[in-house]
């Protein structure tokens, strides 16, 4: 098995009251989504290992976001903070704080929920698809801008999770990164685990 991950170093504050740590898979690698993601143009995506991989500095200290009904992506509606992601195995990985003093609602929505029914979704700038003509398209780059949480029977990949983390997250360093076409040891896991490098090619851009 090969991994990669990365993590942004924050300060642990003891019963920070804005701060609750959350985990969860933000997307699949190397599978097709089950249903387009928004803005694909109806296409089902493949997001490739080595896009995924390139992109996971993109993602560091991007917001998490959610809309009223659970359903979709709402940006300005930024509810907490990615620390940590990883790629392990096909899943992409993710953890970091809910802002849970500032959105108490998604907070005790997450108490409520019944395990397993929330998922997540990203949300990308500048991505390229290698043949736009395909049925499916495959992502060689993007630039991650943020994610949802949202119903996971609403995501584009059915196989995504969200959850309030058991421990308190703390992100004390940056996790080791693998070295491509080498592969790599496992890092040292953080206490609450956890969304992208280029593959060249021909590629046209999915705007």
């Amino acid at each position: 098995m090969r991994l990669e991950a990365l993590a942004v170093a924050l300060p642990e504050v003891a019963g920070h009251p804005n701060r609750v740590a959350f985990e969860g898979v933000l997307t699949l690698i190397d599978e097709a989504s089950n249903r387009p993601p928004s803005g694909a143009r109806g296409h089902r995506v493949i997001l490739t290992r080595a896009a995924a991989v390139a992109a996971l500095p993109s993602l560091l200290g991007m917001g998490v976001d959610y809309a009223p009904g659970w359903d979709g992506h709402d940006a300005r509606r930024k509810c907490g903070i990615i620390a940590q992601a990883e790629v392990d195995g096909n899943r992409l990985e993710v953890s970091g704080y809910l802002f849970g003093k500032d959105f108490p609602e998604v907070q005790q929505h997450m108490m409520r929920s019944a395990p397993g029914t929330m998922g997540m979704s990203y949300e990308l700038s500048d991505a390229h698809v290698a043949d736009m003509s395909a049925e499916i398209w495959t992502l060689t780059r993007a630039t991650f801008t943020g994610a949802a949480i949202l119903l996971r029977e609403k995501a584009a990949y059915r196989n995504t999770s969200f959850q309030l983390a058991s421990k308190t997250c703390r992100a004390n360093g940056l996790a080791a990164k693998a070295i491509p076409g080498i592969g790599a040891a496992r890092p040292r896991r953080l206490d609450c685990r956890n969304a992208w490098q280029m593959q060249k090619g021909l590629e046209k851009r999915w705007n």
